[in-house]
């Protein structure tokens, strides 16, 4: 789960990292109230997105008067804003976020990630932050894993600091939002913290300018703060759908829609669609439980991409059984206009594999999985007919 900036800095803030002062606005008038609230004469606008490179595609800018944080304001809520994150669909910016804007010296990038592979919190940090973060070449980027048993170190937060060049008078205060973030990460369940830029200012200050945060889904139970943080409006709405209905969702670019139960099977079952040449709309996971409900559940999301010309259904039961399964299967597929294929193993099989057979739908039955795969993608391509 994504959250806004606004609200990473109000989340960053209370575990000490210094942020600069700033407002939510839903609407122009709003927006400059908080411009007065704030005072000064140069403030920030900021679309609010959850997406980096805002400020390449103009969801960034800088204002002098009042009237120009309404005008930017009234400019970009409501826009489509395309990053290099978010596809060509774009999304659509329903606040803006005013900051006090202030001169700085440097920018750094920091960030905190989970590396999956090593079971360790990856800190990477680099003395060139900013919107070109992505083009710094390697040399340029410090990486400490964190043994989760002990935490961040406070020699390690000052082996950062000093690494990327900081002056006596920032390194403590580099230290400190070092811990700082470490805290939030490990006590929100957080999976990124990223802080790109965090600035040093001319007063010798260092703040963070920007702040993205992700979370770990199976963690939002125990988090209701992060949980009332969720901004529907910028995910996809069938994942948000999927995740109502207990399915994990996940809308690809291709044309063939995948039904399946078990990470590593559909995880494998898109493998080998791309292998036999075609595309894969969706990653969609049931789950262990797959219920006839489930699986009719799981049709709808699946048809709701207009993109999809062939749905394959794959199950491997061993908590499910097969002919639970495929009496969910019948039913949806009773007014399917695209061409389903249909692969059942496990318990039961026979058992499922004779109901859809004697259903009297032109259910297209695949023995294996490559065979399946086989038969989706020439379905996709017209090539194979309903039976």
């Amino acid at each position: 789960m994504d959250i806004h900036e606004y609200q990473a800095k109000e989340l960053l803030a209370g575990f000490g990292v210094p942020v600069p002062r700033g407002g939510v606005a839903y609407s122009p008038d709003q927006a400059v109230y908080v411009a007065t609230e704030l005072g000064g004469w140069h403030w920030a606008v900021k679309a609010q997105i959850h997406s980096g490179g805002r400020g390449k595609a103009g969801g960034v800018k800088l204002c002098r008067t009042y009237h120009e944080v309404a005008d930017i304001s009234r400019e970009l809520l409501g826009k489509r804003l395309v990053t290099n994150q978010t596809g060509p669909e774009g999304k659509v910016c329903n606040r803006v976020y005013i900051e006090a804007a202030e001169p700085f010296e440097r920018e750094i990038y920091l960030g905190f990630v989970l590396d999956r592979k090593t079971e360790r919190i990856l800190v990477i940090a680099s003395g060139e932050g900013g919107m070109d973060i992505e083009e710094i070449s390697h040399d340029k980027i410090m990486q400490i894993e964190v043994e989760p048993a002990v935490g961040l170190q406070p020699f390690q937060a000052r082996e950062i600091a000093f690494g990327l060049g900081l002056g006596i008078k920032q390194v403590s205060q580099a230290v400190t939002t070092l811990m700082a973030c470490y805290r939030a990460f490990r006590d929100l369940d957080a999976t990124m913290v990223e802080i790109n830029p965090l600035v040093v200012t001319k007063e010798g200050r260092i703040l963070a300018l920007d702040a993205k945060m992700s979370f770990d889904d199976n963690a939002i139970f125990r988090r209701r703060q992060i949980a009332e943080m969720r901004d529907v409006a910028q995910e996809d709405p069938r994942e948000a759908q999927a995740g109502q209905h207990g399915l994990n969702y996940v809308g690809l670019q291709g044309d063939i829609g995948c039904i399946i139960n078990g990470a590593g099977l559909a995880m494998a079952t898109m493998d080998m669609i791309k292998y036999a040449g075609g595309e894969p709309a969706n990653f969609l996971d049931v789950g262990g439980g797959a219920s006839p409900e489930r699986v009719g559940q799981a049709f709808n999301l699946v048809l709701s991409d207009p993109g999809v010309k062939a749905i394959l259904v794959n199950i491997f039961a061993g908590i499910n059984r097969c002919d639970w399964v495929a009496q969910g299967v019948v039913e949806a597929a009773k007014d399917l206009k695209v061409p389903l294929i249909v692969r059942l193993a496990g318990t039961n099989v026979d058992e499922g594999m004779k109901i859809v057979r004697e259903c009297g739908l032109p259910i297209i039955l695949a023995d294996s999985l490559a065979d399946a795969a086989n038969k989706a993608v020439a379905a996709a391509r017209g090539d194979l007919k309903l039976a």
